[in-house]
């Protein structure tokens, strides 16, 4: 996954993989490296390498009714859920976690999410001031001061955001930036597109809607026909926007703009007073992720159909507050975004959203907590040399590349020189005593405490400008499950859950967890050098450092790769972009090679244990590779996903990236004929 800080108020980052961490706890009953039970060995490695592996686990697997998919990543992230729980009611009962510590606002919040019976009792009353705000507003004038008031408060009332990070070009120096606002249906596409899907989910979007405003006192007829208001403006302010392809690309989002030529592109928006009205100081630039966007802004308000404007921010405050409010508005709107849209049959359990509202908002108060009992100090350098390993591996596949000049392999090692890596826990705990949550016994609630939560947060942001940036501030807490690189820190970073089967496991031989953890830490390292971490430098900016004739080349190559997963179907008329997912697949394709050439290091300076429950070490590496990655979804979620997110669907991360790595063939036997066979001329061969 590759993470964006800067951009964390503007867009929202899907994740790449998650694991649980009973991270390194012995447990009574050994972990197996392989699950050979979970194999179907009736099929052919170079036929079904996906069944073979998974074929088992596949016919007797169903997904849970509150999930969209299942795998080793749900798996294992439930588990993480559960340790984590655990933690968490236990420092409930410890005096010493008084309501003004990091860990009693994390209880605090936990209490407020659950506190379901004060919601119901207060029903939509939180919302009544902000919805009689936008009542009275009556033209763009009123408009402006009212996103003025609510910025700070989770992103203000749609139309644009405002968002405090590092800058692109200059990665020390925080700078603002601006760019579209929320709308109410996943992507751009939702609106744009005419294939089947698309028309039913926009038709159902409206009925959805039409159903939440009457919860604010609209009359059906009325609701109907506001919802039918929202979907066109919503429309009109989609077809401007960067589509899912181009907003990968960090260049066509970095423009810096003059304040001067702001007011020129929005006139109707009197931007130096929008600016120091949201607590910024004087600034004579802001960064526009997307000009034609904003430019498009000025018609939509010199129509003056306030009106529409209305019903839209009345909508954008209810949505984004419905998981706040009673647990019926709550359940109307999961009724749309979870089984509409995703597939789900139930909703997740209310202790186990409870538990991401904490990890949403003070994640490091519980992870501190976390951290001390689920992740011992020798995790830490096991996980460490594992990367070293993986690092060397890649350094001397870049210096081996056939395709790349010595001037830009000179300046890519450079780069993996450069990075800094971050395991398990920050060197520095997030500091959350100016933050004030008020449990339900003091009279808090949940709506007010998530609106604290935004003003605490947008007053750090604002203390950020003028300084340098704090490259020592985590984008996740130790327990999420997942890892990231960020372009702009040029750092791979792997939170503490991540070190559990499949993964990692203590207990397996090197060639289980080359595969696994090894795979994954490849594919952080391979964002250095997919096709956008590629434009970064090693300080973190956006600074050319290629020759022409080697990013011509990278750019074929990156084709090639995005043909293949293109041709993939996953469902009739569903195909994965392979554009979008290049990044992904890139990652997916570097991470796995420099993981087994990691691998062949460490047998050729270890010894080669030879045969484990059948299989070499480099059979082993492979079907650990497709252990992690095996999963089942329901029809909806890939849908979903496929619009959405920008990593291809488990199964194929399974096996399309081995099928370009010759080891893997040497290692099945696979020949010409084979379902899993793909000419040698047609393997596509990047890092």
């Amino acid at each position: 996954m590759k993470l964006r800080l800067n951009k964390t108020l503007l867009y929202v980052i899907p994740a790449l993989i998650g694991l649980s961490a009973n991270a390194q706890k012995e447990t009574a009953t050994k972990t197996p490296g392989i699950n050979i039970p979970f194999m179907d060995k009736s099929v052919k490695p170079g036929d079904d390498f996906f069944k073979f592996v998974n074929g088992t686990w596949l016919k007797n697997t169903e997904i849970p009714a509150d999930k969209t998919r299942w795998g080793s990543f749900d798996e294992l992230r439930q588990n993480t859920d559960k340790d984590a729980l655990a933690i968490l009611k236990e420092a409930t009962k410890n005096p010493k976690y008084k309501s003004t510590t990091d860990q009693g606002k994390a209880i605090i919040m936990y209490k407020a999410a659950m506190d379901t019976l004060a919601r119901n009792k207060q029903g939509i009353v939180p919302l009544t001031p902000y919805l009689a705000k936008i009542n009275a507003v009556k033209n763009v004038k009123d408009l402006q001061k009212l996103m003025m008031e609510t910025e700070a408060q989770g992103g203000g009332v749609g139309f644009f955001g405002i968002g405090i990070g590092a800058d692109e070009k200059n990665s020390n120096r925080n700078v603002v930036s601006v760019g579209p606002g929320s709308l109410g249906l996943p992507d751009r596409d939702y609106y744009v597109s005419e294939d089947k899907d698309s028309k039913e989910k926009r038709e159902k979007y409206v009925l959805h809607v039409a159903k939440m405003l009457q919860f604010l006192n609209e009359s059906p007829e009325q609701a109907k026909a506001n919802a039918e208001k929202i979907l066109a403006l919503e429309i009109q302010m989609s077809k401007p926007r960067l589509d899912r392809v181009e907003r990968r690309d960090s260049k066509k989002q970095y423009n810096p703009t003059a304040i001067a030529d702001l007011q020129k592109m929005l006139p109707s928006i009197d931007w130096n007073t929008y600016i120091k009205g949201i607590g910024i100081a004087k600034i004579d630039t802001i960064i526009v992720s997307q000009p034609r966007y904003m430019s498009s802004l000025q018609t939509l308000f010199t129509e003056n159909k306030v009106d529409d404007w209305k019903a839209y921010m009345r909508w954008m405050l209810l949505r984004g507050a419905s998981s706040q409010l009673s647990t019926t508005i709550e359940t109307a709107n999961w009724e749309f975004y979870g089984k509409t849209l995703t597939g789900a049959l139930k909703q997740r359990p209310r202790h186990e959203k409870a538990l991401q509202v904490v990890n949403g908002t003070v994640g490091e108060a519980l992870g501190k907590l976390y951290v001390e009992k689920m992740f011992p100090a020798e995790a830490k350098a096991k996980a460490m040399k594992m990367i070293k390993n993986v690092m060397r591996a890649y350094e001397i596949r870049i210096n081996n590349l056939t395709w790349m000049s010595a001037e830009t392999k000179a300046k890519a090692v450079e780069k993996l020189n450069k990075l800094t890596i971050k395991i398990g826990y920050p060197d520095k705990w997030e500091d959350y005593s100016a933050l004030e949550v008020k449990s339900p016994e003091d009279g808090g609630s949940y709506f007010q405490n998530v609106k604290n939560i935004s003003n605490w947060r947008w007053a750090k942001d604002l203390a950020k400008l003028g300084k340098p940036v704090d490259k020592t501030e985590w984008g996740m807490s130790p327990q999420t499950v997942n890892a990231y690189y960020n372009p702009s820190y040029n750092e791979i970073v792997f939170p503490a859950a991540i070190l559990q089967p499949p993964f990692y496991n203590y207990q397996a031989d090197e060639a289980v967890n080359y595969g696994g953890i090894g795979g994954v830490i490849g594919h952080e390292i391979s964002h250095g050098f997919d096709d956008q971490g590629a434009t970064y430098n090693a300080d973190g900016n956006l600074i050319d450092w290629w020759t022409a004739e080697d990013l011509t080349k990278f750019t074929a190559l990156g084709g090639a790769l995005a043909d293949q997963y293109s041709a993939l179907e996953p469902l009739p008329g569903t195909h994965v972009d392979g554009k979008f997912t290049l990044g992904e697949n890139i990652g997916d394709l570097g991470g796995v090679n420099a993981a087994y050439d990691g691998l062949q290091l460490y047998l050729k300076e270890n010894g080669n244990p030879g045969l484990i429950d059948g299989f070499t070490p480099e059979q082993r590496f492979f079907i650990s590779w497709s252990t992690i990655w095996r999963s089942k979804m329901r029809d909806e979620a890939l849908k979903n996903q496929v619009k959405t997110d920008p990593h291809s669907p488990g199964m194929y991360r399974a096996y399309v990236p081995i099928q370009n790595v010759d080891a893997f063939y040497s290692a099945f036997n696979i020949k010409e004929g084979d379902g899993m066979f793909v000419a040698p001329e047609k393997r596509v061969k990047i890092w």
